[in-house]
């Protein structure tokens, strides 16, 4: 039994990933070239991406939302849980980033799963709601540009179904929600966030220690 969140040594991340995660090999060399990349610090942990698709099992998950997409390591690790008739909308601002995603989509046979529309994230949630998503997807991820966090998350609120969950990326940013106003717009809205999501009567929810702290928000009606 432990009363807190254990602290994660090089040695015990390493013991994490080669004894709590099977990632497949496809997965594994799209994480280790975006490690290589200038911006791969916004890439999900593993035992993060494995997370989300056990989410997308216990769910039996059809449709999935995710806001930002980066180089499209997390929606491959949903895209290969998700089941036959099961489709992924994904948003992101990015072709440059996108068209690495789509190169390892395509490879493994789930790029026909995926609706990749690039833009800005907040007018691409606008017009899935136009278009009528209204409460038509059951699990949506949001890990895109911070000082919209609370512009994206309004939006999920409407777009996930009753009993649908939100699951929301950095949420503890490094730590840094512990003194926001020390730290940029980035940090203070992912902490206005935090406080927001707590008091929302909307939703039943909790923040988990993993990777960078992930928010879960179950809507519940």
């Amino acid at each position: 039994m432990s009363s807190r969140s254990i602290a994660m040594s090089e040695a015990l991340q390493a013991y994490l990933l080669q004894r709590g995660v099977r990632e497949a090999p496809v997965l594994r060399r799209l994480r280790e070239e975006t490690a290589t990349m200038p911006m791969a610090m916004m890439q999900i942990s593993p035992e993060q991406g494995a997370f989300m698709a056990l989410l997308v099992e216990l769910m039996a998950v059809e449709r999935y939302l995710e806001v930002g997409v980066f180089t499209g390591y997390s929606a491959l690790w949903v895209a290969l849980a998700l089941p036959e008739n099961g489709r992924l909308t994904a948003l992101d601002i990015s072709e440059e980033w996108t068209r690495i995603a789509r190169r390892y989509w395509t490879e493994v046979g789930v790029a026909e799963k995926i609706d990749l529309r690039l833009g800005d994230a907040v007018e691409g949630m606008d017009r899935l709601l136009a278009e009528g998503h209204w409460g038509s997807y059951d699990l949506a991820f949001i890990d895109a540009e911070k000082t919209d966090y609370e512009a994206y998350y309004e939006r999920a609120i409407e777009l996930v179904r009753p009993g649908g969950l939100i699951a929301i990326d950095n949420a503890l940013q490094s730590g840094r929600v512990t003194d926001p106003e020390r730290h940029s717009e980035a940090v203070q809205a992912v902490a206005r966030l935090n406080v927001r999501i707590q008091g929302d009567e909307r939703v039943s929810m909790v923040l988990l220690p993993i990777g960078d702290g992930l928010m879960l928000c179950r809507k519940r009606r």
